[in-house]
């Protein structure tokens, strides 16, 4: 064959032209030979496309030839995402500590201690904001608007105190910086530390548990939930499955709105910390679950026993400690509440998180001056669970009171914050976008017909309070939210929450008939219609009501020619008999009765005019 060949090219060579001729077939040889070699990259570059972009290479045949002997991403299995890096894909991750992953764990990793769920309520976990208004009881509503105001009244008639600053040991607290901050050996070390949920039979399983966890993390609950309840039927003593089981049906009880399989996942999360051999880890997650779960249900007395019995098992847990004496406080038991936060406070007296509920718990006693330091300092740590906007509220209440005027610097803190619209606006109940100003005219309100109905009937309205004034029925009840500084304040409740007291109402039908039209009135959730008396030598503290979303009106029934007046921000008026006065009690106020008789008005919240028909309807009760 060689010996033909080169024959052949002798001859072509023998012939005219015969050196060019076979070049150029030389030369066309060698370019069709790189031509090949550049159509086979181009056919490699565009596989690669394909691989990345239409997911043509099947990984999870790969993750069934490798059983889990390859972990590249970190997340302690071996999924498709290792796949990808064991096939060249992408880079093995790196992964990086942040304060919403201080593990460095890859999001939704099947061995993360359970996060919060966005959409529910969160009442008593350490570290979280509660769900109360600023008074010194800890409530349990379902929902909560949201803490911040937007809008602020125009700039040439929004009031401003003189000197605000904000407190340099809070600078760090209220002014959002890059710079890293400072970890102590104790936070790293938690962020180094991996919870181990898996003992050594769930071990032997991994595989399994891992196919049903991928399930529940993409989304598939209730077949995550049909494997997880297979996984428990075959293998009946694994808290790993039984955990995985309780968490898909919490996660469909969510999905699907469901209080009665929110239940189903209570009672699953205790049969896990029931089962022998359960990893320390496992159990503390399963019961704080647990106990949050109840506390969303309205459970508190169940949360509170799920609590109290984790603080057994894992006595040396302050944190666990904190959210026990949370439950307690949610339960008006300020008692258990304030031994709890001795307790953590004699063990950690840096923490942040007990000083302020201890704090908050003195001045509930009433304790103002005792309450102070506990309040401020655990501000100062900036510590999880500190940053509320009661906090800061009670903080200024308490240094007001001491006629300390750093009040406002807090004030103003708490406002950098996002906790209140604007240092005078502290309600933390509010509505977003609503007009925000201290003082209103009829016209502004848009309800002149229900002003004019109380001014025009106000001697009926007089006549009718003053016959249970007079009477002996003890009708008018002393003033509770401990607002007074002095004196003596008794009110006389027609409507609360926007519900009739009928028993009242039989003392004053005139006044409940005249009302009975006006439902911006009578139907305000967030507000109260009462009579309410003031006699001499009161002084009422500088206050907020709790949410922007009603505005206050003063009928006056009883005044005196001088001495009682009412301040509204930094504007001061005085009552008219029949006249009516309008202001935003979301506003700081503080009323002074210095006359030498009683005052008496009647009060008619109404709910804010820009709040639609749905808001009203939807809002929660205050």
């Amino acid at each position: 064959m060689k010996q033909k060949k080169t024959a052949r090219n002798q001859a072509r060579k023998d012939s005219p032209g015969g050196n060019a001729a076979i070049k150029s077939e030389k030369k066309t040889e060698k370019n069709s030979f790189f031509s090949w070699l550049l159509v086979l990259a181009l056919l490699g570059a565009w596989l690669s496309v394909g691989v990345m972009w239409f997911d043509l290479v099947d990984y999870n045949s790969v993750v069934g030839a490798l059983g889990g002997v390859y972990d590249a991403d970190g997340d302690g299995d071996f999924d498709v995402e290792d796949a990808k890096v064991l096939l060249g894909l992408t880079e093995k991750p790196v992964m990086v500590a942040s304060p919403e992953n201080p593990l460095g764990e890859k999001e939704l990793h099947e061995e993360t201690l359970p996060g919060e769920n966005k959409e529910s309520i969160s009442h008593s976990t350490h570290g979280s904001t509660y769900d109360a208004e600023p008074s010194l009881e800890f409530t349990t509503e379902e929902s909560r608007p949201a803490n911040q105001i937007s809008p602020e009244f125009p700039p040439a008639t929004q009031p401003v105190p003189t000197s605000v600053s904000t407190p340099k040991s809070i600078i760090e607290t209220t002014e959002f910086t890059e710079e890293p901050s400072v970890e102590s050996k104790e936070e790293k070390e938690a962020k180094k530390k991996k919870p181990k949920l898996l003992n050594k039979f769930d071990k032997t399983i991994k595989s399994e548990i891992n196919a049903a966890e991928k399930l529940r993390k993409k989304g598939k609950i209730e077949e995550s939930l049909h494997a997880f309840e297979a996984l428990v039927q075959k293998f009946p003593q694994s808290s790993r499955c039984r955990y995985g089981k309780a968490q898909a049906e919490d996660d469909l009880a969510e999905k699907m709105r469901s209080n009665e399989m929110l239940l189903k996942a209570v009672n699953s999360y205790k049969e896990v910390a029931e089962l022998p051999d359960v990893p320390p880890d496992l159990i503390k997650a399963t019961l704080k679950r647990r106990a949050d779960r109840q506390q969303f249900l309205g459970r508190t007395r169940g949360s509170l026993a799920t609590l109290e019995k984790l603080v057994q098992i894992f006595p040396e847990d302050v944190s666990l400690k904190n959210d026990l004496g949370v439950a307690h406080l949610l339960l008006g038991d300020n008692k258990s509440a304030k031994r709890i936060y001795e307790e953590v406070l004699a063990r950690a007296p840096h923490d942040g998180f007990a000083k302020v509920h201890y704090g908050f718990i003195l001045k509930s006693e009433n304790k103002i001056a005792e309450s102070i330091p506990y309040l401020r300092e655990g501000l100062e740590t900036g510590d999880p669970g500190t940053d509320d906007g009661r906090f800061y509220f009670h903080l200024g209440d308490a240094l007001q009171r001491t006629g300390d005027k750093s009040a406002y610097d807090w004030y103003e803190a708490g406002h950098r914050r996002g906790h209140f619209a604007s240092v005078w606006q502290r309600s933390l109940y509010n509505v977003p976008g609503l007009r925000a100003q201290p003082w209103w005219t009829a016209e502004e309100t848009g309800y002149t017909v229900l002003v004019k109905m109380l001014e025009r009937n106000w001697l009926t309205i007089r006549d009718e309070a003053l016959s249970v004034l007079d009477g002996t029925s003890g009708q008018f009840l002393p003033e509770d939210e401990n607002l007074r500084e002095t004196g003596d304040w008794g009110q006389f409740t027609l409507w609360q929450q926007g519900r009739k007291v009928a028993a009242s109402c039989r003392h004053v039908p005139k006044t409940c008939g005249l009302l009975e039209r006006y439902p911006e009135a009578t139907s305000c959730k967030r507000g109260q219609i009462k009579f309410s008396v003031m006699q001499v030598g009161t002084h009422v503290w500088p206050h907020t009501g709790p949410t922007n979303c009603r505005l206050r009106m003063h009928l006056g029934l009883v005044i005196p020619s001088k001495g009682c007046r009412i301040r509204c921000t930094n504007q001061t008026r005085e009552w008219e008999e029949g006249k009516v006065l309008i202001f935003d009690d979301s506003f700081e106020h503080e009323v002074w009765q210095e006359a030498e008789s009683y005052r008496l008005i009647f009060i008619v919240d109404v709910w804010h005019p820009e709040l639609t028909q749905l808001q009203r309807q939807t809002l929660s009760p205050i």
